[in-house]
Order: structure tokens, then C-alpha cells, then sequence
């Protein structure tokens, strides 16, 4: 069975991510479930075991940036790594791609492109 989507986000441009996350107690990771699950660009969050965050959100109005910065709100950090850093310039591009295609308006295949001057 699937999971209904919010009915604010645009599910042509959700965005999965999947985060390790250090430095947090028991009672800050309830309190950032809680605010990703209620923040309207979110769909769905969750928490893995070994301290690994499950996020999908709308990637046409959020980013995992300010992902980020509401972890470190709640007393958590990324973790460190080679992996990591790549995953996350990774996600960065996915964001700017997911944005400027919502932007994006499609022209009639039956006419002749739009031509650059």
C-alpha cells in the first residue's frame, strides 16, 4: 500500500534524502521528527537506526540546506566524511535541477523551438 503525499507537495518533485546524523539525545530527535513532519514542504520524516534520517520533501520549495540548518537547530550535525560530503554536493545539484525544472515552461513539440540570439 502506498503513502498518501500532502496535498501541498507536488509529487513529480519530492525528493528523497537519507542523512547520517551525530550528536543528538533521544528527546532532540522526537522534537525534529516532529518539526519535518509538520513543516508544510515536508511529506514524510523518520528515523532510522544508527542515527540515520529519512526525509521526502518538495524539492521545488525547500532544500536540503535549510534541511540542515534545522538539524543543527535541534543540536544535531552531519557526520563527517568522504562519503558524506559528496552525497550532500550530490543532493545540492538534485535541488537546483528539481527547481529549475519546476520553473521550466514547455513549448508546443509542434512548433519550432525557441532560438537563442
Amino acid at each position: 500500500m502506498t503513502k498518501a503525499h500532502k496535498a501541498t507537495n507536488q509529487e513529480q518533485f519530492l525528493l528523497r534524502r537519507k542523512l547520517a546524523i551525530e550528536g543528538m539525545g533521544e528527546g532532540q530527535w522526537e522534537d525534529l521528527i516532529h518539526d519535518l513532519n509538520h513543516h508544510p514542504c515536508v511529506d514524510f520524516a523518520e528515523r532510522k537506526p544508527n542515527g540515520t534520517l529519512r526525509v521526502t520533501y518538495d524539492g521545488t520549495h525547500w532544500s536540503v540546506d535549510e534541511l540542515l540548518e534545522l538539524v543543527k537547530a535541534c543540536g544535531g550535525r552531519l557526520k563527517t566524511g568522504w562519503w558524506t560530503r559528496r552525497k550532500l554536493a550530490w543532493y545540492r545539484v538534485t535541488d537546483d535541477n528539481v527547481r529549475a525544472n519546476a520553473k521550466h515552461e514547455p513549448f508546443c513539440s509542434s512548433k519550432i523551438p525557441p532560438m537563442k540570439k
